[in-house]
């Protein structure tokens, strides 16, 4: 009764709020994006699993954009804990409808499952937007961040970072982003990538890519489905380096043109 009434509450709270990508570089002052997928058994097998995302930007003159991307995934399998995580990316363009703009950037994260209490870096890049059409958007960014990392241990894969529960660096970071509409409009395919190596130790990098589809429902509803993969090269010890999760579920979209 307790995993039914936490998921009822869950999922209505990721559709009460106003709502895969959403373009920075649209002439719109508001977007919203969102979408959850969830899953729970009882009996031979318990399990409760629910995946949230909600992004938007908001433009409150043409020349600034703030753009969120939010995510959270829990996790039990026989009512344990596997995964508890947030994951919020937040950017502040300057002239986003520009081939080439700059950008600050702010990350905030946790995850369970790899046993990171708190993930914090901030910094500044650059934009280049490749491809700007109504049907296909492909951009390329770099940036560089100073990151700050609270573990939930001591002992790491790599034994230079033995003895704290700290570890704080510089970080370069590659990114690609874009997304095609294919089918005559009936099938939405998105990806992003990033890179990060730290400056100071060629072994300490972490990657990730996202390929998802979305199929228009109704009025702004759609089907959703998104695969991530993720490798970090230092863990804690006996965490493992790669995940890989497949979620499937709905989501809606909704965008405010300026007047």
């Amino acid at each position: 009764m307790k995993q039914q009434f936490f998921l009822l509450i869950i999922f209505l709270l990721s559709w009460a709020i106003p709502k895969a990508q959403l373009n920075e570089s649209d002439t719109v002052k508001f977007q919203l994006r969102a979408s959850v997928s969830g899953n729970y058994q009882q009996g031979n097998v318990a399990l409760l699993a629910i995946r949230s995302k909600l992004d938007f930007t908001f433009s409150p003159i043409k020349q600034f954009v703030f753009k969120s991307q939010n995510s959270s995934l829990y996790q039990e399998f026989g009512n344990r804990k596997a995964d508890n995580d947030l994951f919020s990316r937040n950017y502040l363009y300057w002239q986003p409808q520009h081939k080439v703009y700059p950008f600050g950037i702010t990350y905030v994260s946790s995850n369970f499952r790899r046993k990171i209490e708190t993930r914090f870096f901030a910094g500044a890049g650059i934009t280049f937007q490749l491809v700007q059409t109504q049907f296909h958007v492909l951009k390329l960014s770099a940036s560089t961040v100073y990151e700050t990392n609270s573990f939930k241990g001591t002992l790491y894969n790599k034994a230079e970072y033995n003895g704290s529960n700290r570890i704080n660096l510089w970080r370069g970071t590659l990114y690609a982003a874009g997304w095609n509409y294919l089918l005559n409009h009936k099938l939405r395919l998105y990806y992003d990538a990033y890179w990060q190596p730290a400056f100071n130790n060629k072994n300490n990098y972490r990657t990730q890519y996202d390929i998802g589809v979305e199929i228009p429902l109704w009025k702004g509803f759609n089907f959703t489905a998104l695969y991530i993969f993720t490798h970090e090269n230092v863990v804690i010890n006996n965490i493992k380096q790669q995940d890989k999760i497949l979620s499937f579920g709905f989501s809606y979209n909704f965008k405010q043109k300026h007047k």
